[in-house]
């Protein structure tokens, strides 16, 4: 409800900015933008790699605590794995969420560069706008890495 009401405000500022100056609004679909983004679709690749690589890791642990001959042996190696795959699980976890952060910030610069240089003063998200703005969606998706 906040959100619906915050929305509603931030647009009637808008619309009466743009009533007194020459308020250039631009509309994005960042979704959109997102989903085209070579580093975006470069790092799904990358964490399928990592999400298979650990599940071939965690058969072949699986099959040599299998192997243990004592129920100790199979419980100290299964406690020395699971802490590992914990370990592991966590590192790909950091990976992607700093890659993650990186893409984020290279797609809002990227927008923002690609604003100012088409002299929009304001650019909103898609999903806000009910009608108005130019939507420069297209223009992005051709100029986003």
């Amino acid at each position: 409800m906040k959100k619906i009401i915050l929305s509603a405000l931030f647009l009637i500022c808008i619309t009466t900015s743009c009533a007194f100056s020459e308020t250039k609004v631009a509309v994005v679909d960042v979704q959109a933008v997102v989903m085209k983004s070579a580093q975006v679709q470069a790092l799904k690749k990358e964490q399928t790699a990592k999400i298979q690589e650990l599940e071939k890791w965690l058969k072949k642990a699986q099959a040599h605590v299998g192997k243990q001959k004592t129920k100790e042996d199979k419980e100290k190696l299964l406690k020395k794995y699971n802490t590992d795959f914990a370990n592991k699980k966590e590192a790909i976890a950091k990976d992607y969420q700093t890659k993650i952060k990186q893409i984020d910030k290279s797609i809002t610069d990227t927008i923002a560069t690609e604003a100012k240089a088409k002299g929009y003063d304001i650019v909103i998200t898609k999903g806000i706008v009910v009608f108005g703005g130019d939507d420069i969606t297209a223009d992005l998706q051709k100029v986003v890495k």
